[in-house]
């Protein structure tokens, strides 16, 4: 059972990672656009599961091809780093970008083919009373014994009126900030070696146990 939640836990990580962009302003409109982005990504990743033992760089190029324009990873990454950012080379903001990305498939790719099929049912979404340019999606993703667990996307629009998502909340675990306390813990460590995590960003990511961190939740 623990192995089974686990899996399905590392599946939504990666699901929550894929929001389609929107253009409307209202709630009803973003909730109906996010409905049928994610509902699309479903159906994906359900017909290409066969690939990621085939061609595992294919899946990788299939899956970044389509959350490229509906995930600001750009924005997620340089929040990940937080204040360590400011010693960073340009350089090295790209390469961790790059480096964030893959690591999410790399570590949460395996689970996602070899989990039951699931659903996503999108229940409401919110744009924020004081920024009309923030907003929340509440979502349940329906796993295929029927449990249901709730995730939650942030989402803001950017300089082209585009929503795009930038955080996810699964279970009451806020995973932006789990990965940044990850990134911290790593400079620490390391004593301010900043290439030195970016390097070796993937392992730190699969030993973070995310999947525990819901059960204490």
């Amino acid at each position: 059972m623990l192995l089974v939640k686990q899996r399905l836990f590392l599946l939504f990580v990666l699901a929550a990672f894929v929001v389609g962009s929107a253009h409307a302003g209202a709630a009803e409109d973003l909730k109906a656009y996010v409905d049928q982005n994610t509902q699309r990504l479903v159906e994906k990743l359900n017909a290409e599961r066969g690939l990621y033992d085939e061609d595992p760089e294919a899946f990788y190029a299939s899956m970044d091809e389509s959350l490229r324009d509906f995930v600001d990873f750009r924005r997620i990454a340089a929040r990940v780093m937080g204040r360590y950012a400011r010693q960073t080379t340009p350089e090295q903001r790209n390469e961790f970008v790059v480096k964030f990305k893959r690591s999410l498939f790399d570590s949460y790719a395996k689970a996602l083919v070899e989990a039951d099929k699931f659903s996503i049912e999108v229940k409401e979404a919110v744009i924020n009373p004081q920024d009309a340019g923030r907003a929340s999606v509440q979502m349940e993703v329906i796993s295929a014994s029927g449990t249901r667990y709730p995730v939650t996307y942030s989402m803001y629009k950017n300089g082209d009126g585009q929503w795009m998502m930038e955080n996810v909340i699964v279970e009451g675990v806020n995973i932006g900030l789990a990965f940044r306390d990850r990134f911290a813990q790593e400079m620490e460590e390391h004593r301010g070696q900043v290439q030195v995590v970016i390097d070796g960003w993937g392992d730190a990511v699969k030993s973070l146990n995310l999947d525990k961190e819901v059960d204490k939740s």
